[in-house]
């Protein structure tokens, strides 16, 4: 199976159990490290995730994986927050995190760019709207190859 199928069909078996707990599945890596093939949850919920939480999702998602066979190697399961830098993956990520700091990388330039640092706008029909340098810049959803919040940390 191919990485992208395997990570989709991975997505649709877990992500309805997730929920159900009252968690999102935030985002999912399937890559081959130097220590074995790693499948990487990154869960959050309303005030962040506990380590109690990580381990239950990591039982649920171990038990169901471990009956659909998918996966015909050995792996390492880890589940975790996001962190600070979270991925922004889906258009909801983009409504929730409006008025936030975000870096945005594209896949095909834009008026020369890919990379663009700023303030969340919002969304209009299939564009993320970003703040940059007071400029307005309507950055196509599907072009989007990584988007991760930039908080600015005060001490």
């Amino acid at each position: 199976m191919i990485e992208k199928d395997l990570k989709e069909k991975i997505r649709e078996l877990i992500e309805t159990p997730i929920l159900k707990k009252g968690i999102e599945l935030v985002d999912l890596e399937w890559k081959r490290e130097r220590t074995g093939w790693v499948l990487r949850l990154f869960i959050d919920k309303p005030g962040g995730v506990t380590i109690g939480d990580c381990a239950k999702i990591s039982e649920i998602v171990g038990k169901i994986l471990d009956k659909e066979d998918l996966i015909h190697h050995s792996y390492n399961l880890e589940v975790s927050s996001p962190g600070i830098e979270r991925p922004l993956v889906k258009k909801e990520d983009f409504e929730r995190f409006r008025g936030e700091k975000a870096k945005v990388v594209l896949k095909t330039p834009l008026e020369g760019r890919k990379n663009f640092s700023g303030i969340i706008l919002g969304i209009e029909e299939e564009f993320l709207l970003l703040e940059v340098d007071q400029k307005v810049w309507r950055l196509p959803l599907g072009e989007i190859k990584k988007a991760n919040l930039q908080p600015e940390l005060k001490f």
